[in-house]
C-alpha cells in the first residue's frame, strides 16, 4: 500500500494538465433569440413573464430596460450563498422586428462579482499539495488519490471566443442608475423566454385567444426556480437515459455546487435527474428520507446520526459541502422538480471487488430509471474508463466496467484553479492527518462549464468538468457553526 501511494504521489509532482490548448467553449445556443414583432409589442409580454415568476423589478419603460432585484440560489441554505439577478434589454432590429436581450449578474458569497468565462488553458495539472512528509494519503485507500496518468488530450474544435465573453453595457436608464451594467448573456434564458412568449404574439396577431404565461415550476428556460449561472456545454451533454461521471477531488465546496446546480439545471428542463453519491450503501434508507423530509432540524439530526459522518479519517465525502447537496436536492423536491438521489459505496470491499460492486449498484438504478439523467460523483480513479492506474496497469475501475455496459456512459474528469481541499495526509511521526490543504490547479476563469475531448484520453475520460478556484469544507460535524453572509444587496 505505501508503494503503492508513493509512486502514486511521484506521478502527481511530475505530471502536468492536458498538453495543449483545448479549444474554445461552446454554448448550447449561439446564434439570437429573434423575434418577428415590434418591440412595443413583445415588451409587455417580456415584463408579464417576469412578473408572473415572482421577479420583483424596477423599469425604463422608455428604455425598453428592466432590472430585477437580487435573487438566491436555494434561499435558505445554512451556508454562504450565491445571489443573482438580471437586465432585460429590449434591442430594435427594425419597425417589426427585435431582441430581448438577458443579462445576468451574479456575486458570490463575500460580494464578489462572478461571470467571468475564459478560454481554457491547460497549460498546469491540478493536484493536492502533499502533506509535511510528502505524501497525501497515509491509511487511506490509494484509489481515493487525485492522479493522472501521463496522456496527450485531443484539442476541441475551436468556436469564437467571444460566445463565452462577459457583457459591459453603456445604458443612461432610470433602471440601472447609479451602477455599471456588467454580466454575462443568459443565453439560455433568452431562448427560454422566447420559446414562452412568441407563441402568445403569433396567436394575438392572428387574432386568437393567446395561450397562457402562467409560470410553470419545471418550465423549460423558466426562472421560477433560481438555478445559478449556466454550466456551460452541460445542457447539450444531459440527456434522457444518459449516465454522467464526475470524477472529483475530494473535500471541496465547488464540486457539491457544481452537481447542484447541474442537477438544477437539468431538471427545470423537465429532464428527471438522479444523482449518485459515493457513500456506503447503508445510508440510502436514511439519504432516501432526508430527501423527501421537511428539512427541519429533527430531520436533520437523523440524517447525521450516522457514524459515517464521524470517521476519524475525513476525507471529504462526508463533508459539510456534501450535506448541502443532500438539503438543496430535498429542496428542489419541495419545488415540484423530479430529483432523487443514491449511494454506491461499499467500503467493506478492497480494489477491483469494490469497483464491481460499485459498478452494479449503480447499473441497478439506471436498469430501474429508464428515461432518467444520471449524475455521479465520486473519487476521479472510479470513472475511469480504460484499464490501468500507476500502481496497477490491469487494474479495472468501475467506469470501465460501466462502459461495457451503457455506451452513452459520459466520464469527466475534475479541473479547477488554485485553492484548497480538506485532505488527509502523513503527518508528523508517520501519523494520518486530516485537514485543509493547498491546490494546485489553473485558472479558466469563474463559470462552471463541461469540455469534451475529441476522443477519450488514456484514462478513458471523456472531457472535463471546471468548477473554478476550489475551497476546503469541513467535515460534515461542523455543519450548522457558519452563518450565511448577508445578501448583497
Amino acid at each position: 500500500m505505501r508503494a503503492a501511494i508513493i509512486f502514486s504521489v511521484l506521478l502527481m509532482g511530475g505530471l502536468v494538465g492536458c498538453a495543449s490548448r483545448q479549444g474554445s467553449l461552446r454554448f448550447e445556443k449561439q446564434e439570437e433569440a429573434v423575434y418577428e414583432h415590434p418591440l412595443e409589442e413583445v415588451w409587455p409580454v417580456v415584463r408579464d413573464w417576469f412578473r408572473d415568476r415572482g421577479f420583483r423589478y424596477q423599469e425604463d419603460a422608455g428604455q425598453f430596460v428592466l432590472q430585477t432585484q437580487w435573487r438566491e440560489e436555494f434561499p435558505g441554505s445554512k451556508v454562504a450563498g450565491h445571489w443573482h439577478r438580471y437586465t432585460v434589454v429590449g434591442k430594435r432590429e427594425s419597425p417589426s422586428r427585435c431582441q430581448v436581450w438577458v443579462i445576468r449578474s451574479s456575486r458570490g458569497p463575500h460580494g464578489a462579482p462572478a461571470n467571468a468565462a475564459k478560454q481554457p488553458d491547460w497549460g498546469m495539472g491540478r493536484t493536492p499539495d502533499p502533506g509535511p512528509a510528502g505524501l497525501p494519503g497515509g491509511e487511506l485507500r490509494v484509489e481515493e488519490m487525485d492522479v493522472r496518468v501521463p496522456t496527450f488530450e485531443e484539442p476541441l474544435p475551436f468556436v469564437p471566443e467571444e460566445s463565452v465573453a462577459s457583457i459591459t453595457l453603456p445604458l443612461q436608464s432610470s433602471a440601472v442608475a447609479g451602477e455599471s451594467l456588467q454580466g454575462s448573456r443568459d443565453f439560455g434564458m433568452e431562448w427560454g423566454l422566447r420559446d414562452r412568449i412568441a407563441p402568445v404574439l403569433d396567436a394575438r396577431a392572428r387574432g386568437q385567444e393567446a395561450p397562457t404565461l402562467a409560470a410553470m415550476k419545471q418550465e423549460p428556460g423558466g426562472a421560477s426556480i433560481e438555478c445559478g449561472l449556466p454550466i456551460i456545454g452541460l445542457a447539450g451533454q444531459a440527456q434522457q437515459g444518459r449516465v454522467m461521471l464526475l470524477g472529483e477531488l475530494h473535500g471541496t465546496r465547488e464540486v457539491p455546487r457544481f452537481v447542484a446546480l447541474g442537477t438544477c439545471q437539468v431538471a427545470t428542463r423537465g429532464i428527471p435527474v438522479t444523482v449518485g453519491l459515493e457513500m456506503p450503501v447503508a445510508e440510502q434508507a436514511r439519504v432516501q428520507r432526508f430527501i423527501e423530509s421537511a428539512g427541519t432540524e429533527h430531520d436533520h439530526a437523523l440524517l447525521m446520526e450516522s457514524p459515517f459522518w464521524r470517521s476519524p479519517y475525513p476525507d471529504g465525502r462526508g463533508s459539510e459541502a456534501v450535506v448541502q447537496l443532500l438539503e438543496q436536492l430535498r429542496w428542489m423536491r419541495a419545488q415540484g422538480l423530479d430529483v432523487q438521489a443514491f449511494v454506491f459505496d461499499h467500503p467493506e470491499l478492497q480494489g477491483e471487488a469494490r469497483e464491481a460492486a460499485m459498478a452494479q449498484s449503480i447499473l441497478s438504478q439506471v436498469e430501474a430509471g429508464a428515461g432518467r439523467f444520471f449524475l455521479v460523483v465520486t473519487g476521479n480513479i472510479h470513472p475511469r474508463t480504460q484499464p490501468g492506474v500507476p500502481w496497477d496497469l490491469g487494474y479495472r475501475p468501475m467506469g470501465y466496467m460501466l462502459a461495457r455496459k451503457l455506451p452513452s456512459l459520459l466520464s469527466l474528469d475534475v479541473a479547477f484553479n488554485s485553492g484548497t481541499a480538506w485532505i488527509c495526509f502523513v503527518g508528523k511521526g508517520d501519523s494520518l492527518e486530516c485537514g485543509e490543504r493547498p491546490t494546485k490547479g489553473k485558472d479558466n476563469g469563474d463559470r462552471y462549464f463541461v469540455s469534451l475531448f475529441e476522443r477519450p484520453s488514456e484514462s478513458g475520460f471523456h472531457g472535463l468538468f471546471y468548477v473554478g478556484a476550489v475551497s476546503a469544507s469541513p467535515p460534515a460535524v461542523r455543519y450548522g457553526e457558519r452563518s450565511s453572509d448577508a445578501n448583497p444587496m
